[in-house]
């Protein structure tokens, strides 16, 4: 068994308010013994446009903050999922960086299937990895490309993925209906998405947002036969812990898929 939190933080105002927010719901997840958390997409500095400016993305900042991240990890003994702007020669990344109990860097998954209105903001991604916790393995896809593109978490789930942990964001502070009932049918189709990464794969699918004033889906966590065992509560910034029994997550359907019939 291996215990997941999933952070759901306001935007932060600043590099600075992120890194309060991170300390903060990093505590709360070790209260309840959790081993690994995930924040939302963009979180250092903040979603652009959401908060931070663009003064807030150097890369010594960033730099910065990713190694108050590392000191956070080792100093409370758990790992970090935490998604980031990432300067690269190639231009500016969207990115998940893993981070183990000790703090040390594991290594980053990077957004390689953009939202059409990202094209401006990030350049996107062209590799995929597989990392591992407590002798779990885990994939990560970021927002859009979990969303409407199955394929990323299909490839993960085939290289022995037992969890894909999907940081997001989807919602607003200013305008938008406000949420009461899960997976409700007259709701944005985010939530029953999730549900089917998870069951079309056999895998847990982990996915973490904001606590906007009008989130359109809640920080959830889907197991392996597509029920949802947890979620956020919308609009309240916490934490969502669970137990994951990595056995259940036999990957069973994405190890059926005949990947020689569509080539």
């Amino acid at each position: 068994m291996i215990k997941i939190a999933l952070a759901s933080p306001p935007f932060p105002a600043s590099i600075n308010d992120g890194l309060f927010w991170m300390e903060k719901l990093i505590k709360a997840a070790v209260k309840e013994n959790a081993e690994i958390i995930c924040f939302p997409e963009s979180y250092i500095p903040g979603y652009p446009g959401m908060g931070a400016g663009p003064e807030e993305r150097t890369e010594e900042q960033l730099q910065s903050a990713l190694d108050a991240a590392c000191k956070m990890a080792a100093e409370n003994g758990i790992a970090i999922i935490l998604p980031m702007d990432w300067h690269h020669p190639t231009g500016l990344l969207n990115v998940a960086f893993v981070i183990s109990d000790k703090g040390e860097i594991l290594g980053y998954q990077t957004k390689n299937q953009l939202d059409p209105t990202e094209d401006n903001m990030w350049v996107a991604g062209t590799q995929r990895s597989i990392f591992e916790i407590k002798g779990v393995k885990f994939g990560i896809t970021i927002c859009h490309e979990g969303f409407r593109y199955p394929e990323s978490v299909r490839w993960a789930a085939r290289q022995g993925a037992r969890i894909v942990f999907h940081p997001y964001f989807v919602g607003s502070n200013s305008s938008g209906a406000e949420l009461t009932e899960w997976g409700h049918k007259d709701s944005p189709y985010y939530e029953k998405a999730m549900m089917m990464r998870a069951m079309e794969n056999t895998i847990y699918f982990a996915s973490s947002n904001y606590a906007s004033r009008y989130p359109e889906a809640a920080s959830s966590l889907i197991a392996p036969d597509g029920t949802c065992m947890i979620h956020g509560t919308y609009g309240t910034p916490g934490v969502v812990i669970a137990d994951v029994d990595p056995a259940l997550a036999t990957g069973l359907l994405a190890k059926r898929f005949k990947e020689e019939l569509y080539k």
